[in-house]
C-alpha cells in the first residue's frame, strides 16, 4: 500500500469511530459505511469518499434540523436519526457497486463515476426533500393524485421539499464537476437526482403506503434508477 492509501485508511477508521461515538450510525451501520467508503476509494479514489461524505453530512444535518417539530408530527427518524446497516446499504449500496465496477472495468471509468454521483445525488435529494420539506413545506400533496395530503406520509411532496431535493442533487453535482469537469454530464447528475427523488415518492405512494415494499427497498430502487439515468447521459 502507498502512503496515500494508509492515510485514507486511517481517515475511514476514524470516521467509523466518530459515527459510533456521536451515535450517527449504529455499530453495524458504521462498519458498513466504512466498507462502502473503502470500495468507493478503490474505484474512484478520494473523490468517491468525498461524494459519500457530502451525502452523509448533508443528510445528517437535515435529519437533525427541526427534530422537535418532526417528533411532534410523528415523522422523526427513530433512535434520534441513528442509521442502521440496512439504511446505509439502501442509500449507498448502488454507489458502492458502481465503484466496484469502476475498479473491475477502469476502461469505462467515466461511466462509473457518473453512476456513483447520480445515485448519491438521488440519495441526497431524497433525504433533504423529506427531512427539510417537513419543516419548511407549507402545502403537501399526494404525488399520484395531487390532492392535499398529510405531511410525512409516504408519497407526499411539497414545493419546498422538492426544491431542497434539487439542492441536494446540485451539491453532489458540484463536487463531481470540481473533480472531473464534464459540464454536460454534471447536468445529467442533477436530472438523475431529481428523477430518483420523484421515483422515490411515486414508489412510496403506490407501494410503500400499501405495505408492499419497505423504505429501504424504496431507497435502493430510487438510487438504482438514478444511476441508470446517469449512465444514459454517458451514452447519449
Amino acid at each position: 500500500m502507498h502512503i496515500s492509501d494508509w492515510i485514507v485508511l486511517v481517515f475511514i477508521v476514524a470516521s467509523v469511530a466518530a459515527t459510533i461515538v456521536f451515535r450517527k450510525l449504529t455499530i453495524a451501520g458504521a462498519f458498513t459505511g466504512g466498507l462502502l467508503a473503502a470500495q468507493l476509494y478503490k474505484g474512484l479514489g478520494v473523490t468517491g469518499i468525498v461524494l459519500l461524505g457530502a451525502f452523509f453530512i448533508a443528510g445528517t444535518l437535515a435529519t437533525s434540523l427541526g427534530r422537535r417539530k418532526k417528533e411532534q408530527l410523528g415523522i422523526a427518524e427513530k433512535n434520534k436519526g441513528q442509521r442502521t446497516a440496512s439504511q446505509v446499504l439502501a442509500n449507498g449500496g448502488v454507489a458502492a457497486l458502481a465503484g466496484f465496477l469502476a475498479w473491475l472495468y477502469p476502461q469505462h471509468l467515466v461511466a462509473w463515476q457518473l453512476a456513483v454521483a447520480a445515485s448519491l445525488a438521488s440519495a441526497s435529494a431524497d433525504t433533504l426533500s423529506s427531512e427539510l420539506g417537513s419543516i419548511y413545506g407549507r402545502n403537501f400533496y399526494n404525488i399520484l393524485t395531487f390532492k392535499k395530503d398529510t405531511c410525512g406520509l409516504d408519497g407526499v411532496i411539497s414545493l419546498e421539499g422538492t426544491l431542497w431535493g434539487i439542492a441536494g442533487s446540485i451539491l453532489i453535482a458540484l463536487i463531481y464537476f470540481a473533480a472531473y469537469g464534464h459540464p454536460s454530464l454534471t447536468w445529467w447528475i442533477i436530472l438523475a437526482g431529481f428523477i430518483g427523488n420523484i421515483t422515490d415518492s411515486i414508489l412510496g405512494a403506490a407501494l410503500e403506503r400499501k405495505g408492499w415494499i419497505k423504505n429501504d427497498q424504496v431507497n435502493f430502487l430510487n438510487t438504482l434508477i438514478a444511476a441508470l439515468v446517469g449512465l444514459l447521459g454517458y451514452f447519449v
